[in-house]
C-alpha cells in the first residue's frame, strides 16, 4: 500500500463520519414535520405547527439525544453493512484464522503489523479462543501504517497458505518493531526462507486481498487498527477480553 493511498483510506473513513452525523441532524430535525404530516387529516395547520415546536423544544431542552440518535442510526446502518459482507468478512484467507472450525461466532480482526494497540489485543484473542471451543477469529491484513507494514502482510499470507500462519504472526509480533529483518526472522519461524519471504515482499500476488480488506474496512467504516466485527458489532480499538467476551455473548443470543 503507498503513502499516496494512506490518507486516501483515512479520508474516505472521516467523510462517511461526518455524512453519517449530518444525516443523524437530519432525521432528527424532520422528525417534527413527520409527525405533523402522519397526523389525522383533522388536525389542522395550527396543531402541526404545533407539533413541530414541541418536537424542536424537546431537542434544545435534551441536547444528548443528538448523539444518542447518531449512535443508534450507525449501529443499524453498521448492521446492515455488516450482513451484506459477511461471507466476505468471515472466510479466511488460506490459513489465517485460529480457534473452532465449526464455530458458531466468528471473531474478525483487522490488523496491522506495526500496531501496538494490536499487539496488545494478541492476549485477549489468545484467552477468547482458550476459553470458548466454539469461537472462531478470522486475520485480515490492513497494512495501512508504513511500507514494512504491507511487507509483514504479504509474507503474513504466505505463511496463511503455508498452514504456518500463527507461528508467523505470534513470532512477528514477539519481534518487537516491524523491520524487513524482523519479517525474514518470523518467517524463518514459520519455516519460510529468506528467499521466499523476499520472494513474496516483491510480489504483486497478494495485492489483490490487502486491497479488498483495505476495501471493506472502508465500507464499515472502520477507523483504524485494531478494528473487531463480531456479529452485527463492530468494535474500534484495543478493546480488552470483557468487551470481545460479551460481543460474543452478544452474537450467540442473535
Amino acid at each position: 500500500m503507498t503513502d499516496q493511498n494512506r490518507p486516501t483510506f483515512r479520508a474516505a473513513l472521516s467523510n462517511r463520519t461526518i455524512q453519517m452525523t449530518l444525516g443523524a441532524f437530519a432525521l432528527i430535525a424532520a422528525a417534527g414535520a413527520a409527525l405533523a404530516v402522519q397526523a389525522p387529516a383533522a388536525v389542522t395547520a395550527t396543531d402541526k405547527a404545533a407539533i413541530e415546536k414541541i418536537v424542536h423544544d424537546y431537542i434544545l431542552e435534551h441536547p444528548e439525544i443528538i448523539p444518542q440518535a447518531v449512535e443508534k442510526l450507525q449501529a443499524k446502518r453498521m448492521s446492515g453493512t455488516i450482513a451484506a459482507s459477511r461471507s466476505a468478512l468471515e472466510t479466511p484467507y488460506a490459513g489465517a484464522w485460529e480457534g473452532a472450525a465449526n464455530a458458531d461466532v466468528t471473531v474478525v480482526e483487522f490488523f496491522d503489523y506495526a500496531c501496538g494497540y494490536c499487539r496488545a489485543s494478541l492476549g485477549d484473542l489468545a484467552k477468547l479462543v482458550q476459553d470458548d471451543p466454539k469461537v472462531k477469529v478470522v486475520y485480515r491484513e490492513l497494512p495501512i501504517l508504513s511500507e514494512e507494514s504491507t511487507d509483514a502482510a504479504k509474507v503474513s499470507l504466505l505463511a496463511a497458505e503455508r498452514r504456518q500462519y500463527m507461528s508467523y504472526h505470534m513470532a512477528l509480533y514477539g519481534a518487537g518493531k516491524v523491520t524487513r529483518d524482523t519479517i525474514i526472522a518470523a518467517a524463518a519461524k514459520a519455516g519460510i526462507t529468506k528467499s521466499e519471504a523476499e520472494s513474496a515482499m516483491a510480489s504483486s500476488k497478494y495485492d489483490a486481498e490487502i486491497q479488498s480488506n483495505i476495501a471493506l474496512a472502508q465500507k464499515l467504516q472502520a477507523t483504524g487498527t485494531p478494528t473487531f466485527i463480531i456479529g452485527d458489532q463492530l468494535l474500534n480499538g484495543a478493546v480488552g477480553f470483557d468487551a470481545l467476551k460479551a460481543g460474543v455473548a452478544s452474537a450467540r443470543g442473535k
